[in-house]
């Protein structure tokens, strides 16, 4: 069964499925405000409670990393079927298509990018991705409550059909002459990044309707995937605001 630690991805999880929530283990020699907070929390939910030490919540989350709280939980499953996802979406979809992004860290602050931006899904091919983990939901901070991550196994084809769905493809590329700034991205939108370094795979690449680029000033070549994303995805936000005021 799987676990959840950290104070964001448990409490995320009490409060969109608390029914998934088999069991908390918490540090009993915390009592600080936090603590006793999520403890009420927890309480009124009706889950149940297991005081524990450091050993037993190491070993329940892998590492020290905890916080002091590990929820035992069934897996929740969101809408991950990109069909149903393109439709609810409309004309004013926002998507995030991460291509061959395998580092945990990178995927969970991603995810928690897309929530902020609220962007519709994100979306990775199967077998050159990140799977959803403990660490993953721990940086996610309750993200993976709330954005679907839809894997698929042919991930040009699914940008084909996207395109097909009204999705406008941009790519992030390095070398690409136009910058994220020049896109309107106001009508439904995929931002398509590729890891740091080795960029998006030239069948991905391929299927994007333009590419662009993040302009950088400095002496740094790339930036962080997750802060890509992030400045991509608010581009859009900043757009759309902008077009309703």
């Amino acid at each position: 069964m799987p676990t959840l630690y950290g104070f964001h991805a448990v409490s995320a999880r009490l409060r969109h499925a608390p029914s998934s929530v088999q069991e908390v283990f918490y540090d009993a020699t915390r009592r600080d405000k936090r603590m006793q907070a999520f403890l009420d929390k927890a309480v009124s939910q009706g889950v149940k409670l297991t005081a524990a030490d450091e050993k037993r919540l190491s070993s329940l989350s892998g590492h020290g990393r905890h916080q002091g709280v590990v929820a035992v939980a069934d897996e929740v499953v969101l809408n991950h079927n990109l069909y149903d996802v393109l439709d609810s979406a409309g004309s004013s979809g926002l998507f995030l298509v991460l291509d061959s992004i395998t580092d945990p860290h990178n995927l969970g602050a991603c995810l928690r990018v897309a929530d902020g931006a609220g962007a519709h899904a994100v979306i990775a091919p199967k077998d050159r991705a990140c799977g959803i983990t403990p660490v993953v939901a721990k940086v996610a901070s309750g993200a993976l409550e709330t954005v679907p991550y839809i894997t698929v196994t042919n991930l040009a084809r699914t940008l084909m059909e996207m395109a097909e769905s009204g999705v406008r493809l941009v790519g992030a590329a390095g070398e690409a002459t136009a910058t994220i700034y020049d896109v309107d991205s106001r009508a439904s939108t995929a931002w398509v990044l590729g890891a740091e370094g080795e960029g998006l795979r030239r069948l991905t690449r391929e299927k994007c309707d333009e590419l662009v680029r993040i302009p950088m000033a400095g002496s740094v070549e790339s930036l962080n995937v997750s802060v890509a994303s992030s400045l991509c995805l608010y581009e859009s936000v900043r757009q759309r605001t902008h077009a309703k005021a």
